[in-house]
């Protein structure tokens, strides 16, 4: 008499991986939990890196790409050469194509018994750490400033030399300056200046909204020209032109002595971008795959539970036919579909956190198709993984070994 062998189709295979699962429902959770979070991670990780890499890349191109400073270096190539900017700077760059606006800027040295305040020095209400920098009003222009009041100073004011000052929103509330409809002053040592804005936010060299603004010929007059090196201008080129700004202005500001101004151009937007994106990547997959390998390792440590729990059952199927391939096959089943389960449920859960993430920055998200689609299957070849070595302890269990327990 002929005796078919057994066969273990894959819906049968699927089937008594789903019983063995609902058998311990709180365990196949916990254990799948692990994966949820590895793959979560993964998808959050890279679709985060790809949003993130999107927004710098348009605020690279916006500001940095268009923002070229040139530096006074005379000093260095001539003991006795002066300043390296001309006063006529600013009109100078005027005919070079692509500037949107340029100036000179540095900090203006006073000396220690100098205060800044509401009141001449020794008056009290003065403020301590409050820089004063010397910024034409194309400097001021460059900076791309924001007011909260008031308004921004212009040629006029420096041609005559006038004693205004814009201040940063920061340095009105230490100083307290409220509003400017009573025409505050504010005194640098004995020198009063009125308030002509109150700065809220600037997009360039933000650490000006710390320091008083004063036009550059006024600070000339009352403090004398920059120490060697100090000063230096910024430029708001045009996007795609601030290479060629940065060669020609050095030769349009010093025709005579081009040397004694160094240009410094934007970095390459694609460098930084790749930098910030490899940078991101390495340290938060380095997470996202311990996150795997705990998940791994928790199916495994289950997997190997359950064929120690099911020993007898494991003895009576072989018992009845099954071969060591079908019950390899059983819990391999099993432990690939915790995985995939747990890859699902991470996929929708990293989706969903670039999604939150990028709603509450106000940024577009983006989700490399790839990495939806692939981000499932991790899971499932991590608990395919996962369960090879329990698969095989359990295919090596011997049938009257196991009855008898």
């Amino acid at each position: 008499m002929r005796v078919d062998p057994t066969r273990l189709s894959v819906r049968d295979a699927l089937a008594e991986a789903v019983a063995g699962m609902l058998r311990r429902p709180g365990r196949a959770v916990l254990t799948a939990l692990g994966t949820v979070l590895g793959v979560g991670s993964f998808v959050a990780v890279l679709g985060l890196t790809a949003t993130i890499s999107s927004q710098i890349d348009g605020r690279f191109n916006v500001l940095t790409a268009t923002e070229v400073t040139v530096e006074d270096i005379a000093g260095r190539r001539y003991e006795f050469a002066g300043p390296g900017f001309p006063a006529d700077a600013e009109q100078r760059l005027r005919q070079v194509a692509g500037i949107r606006s340029a100036g000179v800027m540095w900090t203006v040295r006073l000396d220690s018994t100098t205060t800044v305040g509401a009141l001449p020095s020794g008056g009290g209400n003065a403020a301590s750490g409050i820089t004063v920098v010397a910024a034409s009003p194309g400097a001021v222009a460059a900076l791309v400033p924001t007011l909260q009041e008031g308004r921004l100073y212009d040629d006029f004011a420096e041609r005559s030399r006038g004693r205004v000052v814009l201040i940063g929103s920061g340095v009105a509330d230490r100083l307290g300056i409220t509003t400017l409809a009573t025409r505050p002053a504010l005194y640098i040592g004995e020198e009063p200046f009125t308030v002509a804005g109150i700065i809220a936010d600037v997009e360039r060299k933000p650490e000006n909204l710390l320091s008083v603004l004063v036009p550059r010929a006024t600070a000339e007059e009352l403090w004398g020209p920059p120490p060697p090196a100090a000063a230096s201008m910024l430029i708001a080129a045009e996007l795609g032109a601030a290479r060629q700004v940065a060669d020609l202005a050095p030769l349009a500001l010093r025709p005579d002595h081009p040397e004694y101004l160094k240009a410094v151009p934007p970095p390459d937007p694609r460098l930084l971008r790749s930098g910030v994106t490899s940078d991101l990547s390495a340290l938060f997959l380095l997470l996202a795959g311990i996150c795997l390998v705990i998940g791994a390792v928790g199916i495994a440590n289950t997997t190997l539970v359950a064929v120690l729990e099911r020993t007898a059952e494991i003895g009576l199927r072989r018992a009845l036919g099954a071969r060591g391939r079908h019950i390899s096959a059983q819990f391999l089943t099993e432990s690939a579909t915790l995985g995939a389960l747990g890859g699902l449920v991470g996929t929708s859960l990293g989706e969903l956190t670039v999604v939150a993430v990028s709603l509450a920055r106000d940024w577009t998200p983006v989700i490399h198709p790839a990495t939806v689609a692939a981000a499932p299957l991790a899971g499932l070849l991590t608990g395919l993984l996962a369960g090879l070595h329990p698969a095989w302890r359990a295919a090596r269990i011997e049938p009257a070994e196991a009855l008898r327990r």
